[in-house]
């Protein structure tokens, strides 16, 4: 009895140590697939962010390989599709409300709560 757990036990080892790297590699293959969707499906005005950290808004979608990248007022970059990282979710931002910088806005807000404060950089959206 004892002899033939003996016979399985390596068998049984390589089992338990193969089923994980099994999983794990469809996984990422499953992750690589959604990515390579995403920069496939890439179009003019999405905002992305590259493998190095670039936030831009693409300019020109129109080539298979390649996009064209606007990282300033007037600085547009080419960039290989496979080196964006991400697309950036805009809805959110645009769903939040503008907060207006007017005096009198700063003066209730700031006499209605004691905690509260206005600053004028409130209501532009941060960059990380």
């Amino acid at each position: 009895m004892g002899n033939s757990l003996m016979t399985f036990l390596p068998f049984l080892i390589i089992l338990l140590l193969f089923v994980p790297l099994f999983l794990n590699g469809r996984k990422q293959r499953r992750q690589m697939q959604e990515t390579q969707a995403m920069q496939q499906a890439l179009g003019e005005g999405d905002v992305v962010i590259t493998t190095s950290g670039l936030r831009g808004v693409i300019t020109d979608a129109s080539y298979e390989e390649t996009i064209d990248i606007e990282i300033a007022d007037g600085v547009v970059t080419t960039w290989l599709r496979a080196a964006v990282r991400e697309k950036v979710n805009t809805d959110a931002a645009d769903a939040t409300p503008a907060v207006e910088d007017t005096k009198d806005d700063a003066d209730e807000t700031a006499s209605t709560s004691s905690d509260a404060k206005v600053t004028p950089s409130e209501g532009k959206p941060i960059i990380h």
